[in-house]
């Protein structure tokens, strides 16, 4: 149990009704303890910092760490040597090993290749849609947010269609590591870290014209990417790139179904949608926290000391609804125009799919609202069932909804045609 717990925070930290909303609880940490420290469910002790310019700080601060093998034997008791395998990529590395990593993926990872995606994101999103469509109700977990996302970030790295689905099952295994007693998890792992050094193998063989072919030639041909550094960055990309934003989408749309006001305005302009994303990322995001930092001397936040060794977590759910920064921020406001929320990072860790994920959740939110009219929760609210309150992800495990059935796919390509164009601006940023 967390100090702030027993001091009388709203829900006690990590559990299921703190995972339902966390919010109140957030609230309270920024006024009495926005630096505490809490054990979590894994068992160790981590500082939370809750205020939005703390968490800036230290989201960019290089005192903190992001080098995981700085726990040395610790880290490998929590979280096993199949993570560790698996976490030798830019997310968890300092400068200069990090700017080498980063360096070498925006290369492949470039502004052109993700816009040459527009065209297939939208067919993506069209071809889900068409089968939801005329059901009249839909789960959209199971039938939208994660199919999108997945087959996106699949067809960028040369995924083969046959293996995309056992994929996707060792993905949501992993999603609650350190949660699941049953060792689904860490057997998901060591099978995803064999399938991945496969696929490198077979790339490598016979490279295509996708972005794992362009990795392992940067390996290869530069010899500046070990082979750990290959397959734990493919991991990286495959788990964030879809994990990520297909919990965002979930969010994004039960937010929009619980504040009609907000929904109405955004159906009825879909120019609105940008706006409206950047908005939905700042009021829930799926990634709660930023992964776990290192003190590697004594530092202070908010009067605290946090010492050498420390480790950090950064609530950034919490920071984005900093009434210190927003100005309502427990309002979902579409016409928000300062927005500098933290939901993709700060600093040199800043999420390098940005340009991505915005133009999928753009995309995807801005398709669903136009084919899917009349669109509302077919469960109360209160009943939908969260992912476990884990670091770091936020997420629905089911959205069921009700809307009305289409006919004919009279309405299949109208918003790709008015709306397509006059957003691919905003999705690169």
């Amino acid at each position: 149990m967390s100090e702030a717990a027993v001091n009388g925070t709203p829900a006690e930290l990590f559990s299921e009704q703190f995972a339902a909303d966390p919010y109140p609880t957030y609230a309270w940490l920024r006024a009495h303890g926005p630096v505490s420290r809490v054990r979590t469910p894994m068992g160790f002790e981590t500082f939370m910092i809750t205020r939005y310019d703390d968490a800036r700080a230290a989201l960019a601060d290089p005192r903190l760490s992001k080098d995981m093998r700085l726990a040395g034997p610790a880290y490998l008791e929590i979280f096993g040597e199949a993570s560790a395998a698996l976490d030798e990529n830019m997310l968890n590395l300092d400068p200069p090993d990090h700017t080498r990593l980063r360096r070498l993926v925006s290369r492949a990872f470039t502004p052109r290749r993700i816009e040459a995606l527009r065209p297939r994101v939208e067919t993506i999103t069209e071809e889900l849609l068409d089968r939801i469509a005329p059901a009249g109700e839909a789960e959209l977990m199971s039938d939208f947010a994660f199919p999108l996302p997945v087959t996106v970030i699949c067809d960028l790295l040369g995924v083969p269609l046959d293996d995309r689905e056992q994929f996707t099952t060792w993905a949501r295994s992993m999603g609650t590591a350190g949660f699941d007693d049953s060792g689904n998890a860490e057997h998901a792992e060591r099978a995803l870290h064999t399938y991945l050094t496969g696929l490198i193998s077979a790339k490598r063989a016979h490279p295509e014209d996708d972005l794992l072919s362009a990795l392992i030639a940067a390996r290869d041909d530069d010899a500046r990417l070990t082979e750990v550094e290959l397959v734990s960055t493919t991991f990286l990309l495959l788990f964030a790139g879809h994990e990520t934003t297909a919990n965002f989408l979930g969010n994004a749309l039960l937010a929009l179904l619980t504040h009609p006001d907000a929904y109405e305005k955004v159906t009825a302009d879909p120019l609105l949608v940008p706006t409206a994303v950047e908005e939905l990322l700042r009021f829930d995001g799926s990634v709660e926290n930023a992964t776990f930092r290192f003190a590697t001397e004594d530092v202070e936040y908010a009067g605290i000391t946090i010492p050498k060794g420390g480790i950090v977590t950064i609530a950034l759910n919490a920071a984005n609804r900093d009434g210190e920064r927003f100005a309502s921020p427990d309002s979902v406001d579409l016409t928000r125009k300062d927005n500098p929320h933290l939901a993709l990072g700060h600093g040199i860790h800043y999420c390098l799919g940005a340009p991505l994920a915005r133009m999928e959740a753009q995309i995807g939110i801005g398709m669903l609202l136009h084919r899917l009219p009349n669109l509302c929760l077919a469960v109360p609210a209160g009943k939908l069932s969260w992912l476990p309150a884990v670091v770091p992800f936020r997420g629905l495990h089911e959205l069921p909804v009700w809307f009305t059935p289409e006919v004919t796919h009279s309405r299949r390509g109208l918003w790709r045609q008015k709306f397509s164009a006059t957003l691919a601006g905003p999705a690169s940023k």
